[in-house]
């Protein structure tokens, strides 16, 4: 049985998608890997990337709102890192990124994909980052063109 998410081929042109990669500084030697597989998987399939960058993992949500907003972008990914420590901030961090996403997912007019890793330890993040368990950061660019596929079709075909 194969774990973990299953990629579905992307069919179709995507040379007309714009997609804003954001990614955090906290981190960065893990969101900066996320952030690029992601770039570089949307470039492969001919969709445009753009790259934003802020301090960390709740400032992803603006930082999505906002370029939701300028109706610039077909989908937006958000990638972070969350690493626990010995405090709840772990804890208050996670609610509120996921939160704020879901939201954004909920009453917003485009997809936003959660590339944010939420673990226990720097090891886990680093085999989700092109180790042992996948690449979150070319995963989160391929449901983002599966996605804008869908709201497309969608709107072609029921809106």
């Amino acid at each position: 049985m194969q774990k973990g998410y299953v990629k579905s081929e992307i069919a179709g042109d995507c040379s007309d998608m714009r997609v804003a990669v954001i990614s955090t500084d906290w981190n960065a030697h893990i969101t900066d890997r996320l952030a690029l597989g992601a770039v570089h998987t949307l470039e492969a399939k001919g969709a445009e990337a753009v790259q934003f960058k802020v301090p960390g993992a709740v400032e992803l949500t603006f930082a999505a709102q906002r370029l939701a907003d300028t109706e610039q972008f077909d989908a937006i990914i958000v990638c972070g890192c969350v690493i626990k420590g010995d405090t709840p901030h772990f804890d208050y961090v996670c609610s509120s990124v996921t939160q704020g996403i879901t939201s954004l997912n909920t009453d917003g007019p485009i997809p936003v994909i959660f590339s944010v890793l939420t673990v226990l330890t720097e090891q886990q993040a680093l085999d989700r980052c092109g180790g042992v368990a996948g690449h979150k950061g070319v995963e989160g660019a391929e449901t983002a063109l599966a996605m804008i596929h869908f709201a497309r079709n969608v709107e072609e075909n029921y809106g």
